[in-house]
């Protein structure tokens, strides 16, 4: 299953991310609206894109207590039913990593779709901070990058 993915170390904190998102969505321009968040940690100097991790078992959509909102199966995303959701904002309050919100002129939740698996954030990170990939992809770019150091210090150093 394919999820966005980040890389903290290349995020520029530009924020242009945010901005796709709400445009993608909202058809506006602005970050209030954004499903997708980059946080700035000033002592350390560093912009972190923070992301819907697709949990396996939401806890959003545990809380809900209309059922208004819903994993779907095939995507892992959550999805909302409209016409369910009352706005008590028990889904903000569960989601462990502050990813859910809820519009500021609806009060309906504010979750990652992955833009119907075209992801406006994406394509529009140009440090290539976030990506859309299958979810083990960064574990395995760190794997290889391991592999490639051990391999250059075993050739610098054979005898």
């Amino acid at each position: 299953m394919k999820r966005l993915l980040t890389r903290k170390e290349v995020c520029s904190g530009c924020r242009a991310c945010e901005v796709a998102c709400v445009a993608h969505h909202d058809g506006q321009f602005g970050t209030a609206t954004a499903r997708i968040k980059v946080t700035k940690i000033e002592s350390v100097g560093l912009d972190v894109p923070n992301v819907c991790r697709l949990c396996r078992r939401p806890a959003c959509v545990a809380a809900c207590p209309t059922e208004a909102l819903y994993r779907d199966e095939s995507t892992g995303v959550v999805r909302v039913r409209a016409e369910d959701c009352i706005g008590c904002s028990a889904c903000v309050d569960e989601c462990p990593f502050g990813m859910v919100m809820l519009h500021p002129g609806t009060d309906l939740p504010l979750i990652c779709d992955l833009c119907d698996g075209d992801p406006a954030c994406v394509k529009r990170c140009a440090t290539g901070a976030i990506i859309y990939a299958h979810r083990n992809a960064i574990a395995r770019e760190k794997r290889e990058r391991a592999a490639m150091a051990g391999q250059s210090l075993d050739e610098g150093g054979a005898l």
